[in-house]
């Protein structure tokens, strides 16, 4: 490579990383993304030692440092895959951007994606803590006195090739697409908890839920409860004190009154479930998550990058604490 098109390069894969770098690219902010860079960085070098390792068959001969150097560093790499993440965009453009192979760009999205995945969702008011499972949401839930709100939403995916088995596993009943089905937890201000659950489309809401193990801890912890939707009936069934799901409708012929109190609970029901519902429009700010393009088998993990790159923008949000509307005595009085 000559000086001249050395320099071009290095000019264009600055100006490209700067505007990557933008929040309107990366939907992150600029003190959000570099700590995620800090948090990456170290476990990113430990998996590329453990490759090079096991293709050496021991330890290094080399001082650190000696070798080639990558020509898309690490910042860039996580540039690139955000960039991917937030808006699909094919890696043969960003490629050109940084002067690189298409296979170097597609290498560091499938390199740092698992990274971002594994990283589980932040906890409102507790820096440095976050959630991987679903025993760790129910136990914050317990420990924090929070009431939980739970959904489940679909994205559409490709359809699989013809004549293969299972074809028809992922057509939805609801949306009579192919998709796959995703479930979120949020809190009472609609700040994303956990996401997991991933499951085919075709697939019932509370299956995909029970086949994560949600009814083993609402038996674990009695006191935790839940807000869900009609989808989720049958775990309002089985737990009616702790899981909460729209009111039954009344017949026909019951008096007006039942029908206005009927009409108020479900409003109050579906007020306090809305919120979760806020928390899936979030995640679905970013473009994969409208319509997936890419391989089936990569949908789950793309699926929980993103929503653990939104937990932790929504738990900067502030705690709202609202008064109690109860009437109580402000002091005995005497009879």
């Amino acid at each position: 490579m000559t000086t001249a098109a050395r320099v071009e390069r290095i000019v264009t894969s600055a100006w490209a990383s700067a505007a990557l770098s933008h929040p309107a690219c990366c939907g992150l902010s600029r003190a959000h993304l570099v700590g995620l860079v800090k948090e990456l960085a170290a476990p990113w070098t430990a998996r590329c030692d453990s490759a090079r390792r096991d293709r050496r068959g021991g330890q290094r001969r080399r001082a650190p440092g000696a070798g080639p150097q990558h020509r898309l560093v690490f910042t860039n790499r996580v540039l690139v895959t955000l960039a991917v993440l937030r808006f699909q965009l094919p890696h043969v453009a960003l490629a050109e951007l940084y002067g690189v192979d298409r296979t170097t760009v597609t290498r560091a999205v499938h390199e740092i994606r698992p990274l971002l995945a594994t990283r589980g969702f932040a906890v409102p008011d507790r820096p440095g803590v976050r959630l991987r499972t679903l025993a760790d949401v129910f136990g914050y839930a317990a420990a924090e006195g929070v009431r939980l709100r739970i959904d489940g939403t679909e994205v559409q995916v490709r359809r699989p090739s013809a004549h293969r088995p299972g074809r028809r596993v992922f057509v939805s009943g609801k949306r009579r697409q192919n998709t796959v089905k995703t479930t979120t937890i949020s809190d009472g201000q609609g700040r994303t908890l956990w996401s997991g659950a991933d499951r085919p489309g075709r697939m019932h809401d509370q299956t995909a839920l029970r086949t994560e193990g949600i009814a083993e801890q609402l038996r674990l912890h009695p006191d935790v409860t839940v807000d869900v939707d009609e989808g989720y009936r049958g775990l309002a069934n089985e737990f009616p004190d702790q899981v909460s799901a729209p009111p039954h409708k009344p017949t026909e012929d019951v008096p007006e009154g039942e029908k206005l109190a009927w009409r108020e609970a479900r409003r109050r029901q579906s007020s306090r479930r809305i919120c979760v519902e806020h928390a899936n429009a979030e995640h679905k700010q970013w473009r994969p998550l409208q319509r997936y393009i890419g391989r089936r088998e990569h949908s789950a993990e793309t699926h929980r990058a993103v929503a653990g790159l939104v937990s932790d923008r929504a738990a900067r949000r502030a705690t709202v604490r609202r008064a109690s509307t109860e009437i109580v005595l402000a002091r005995q009085t005497a009879c």
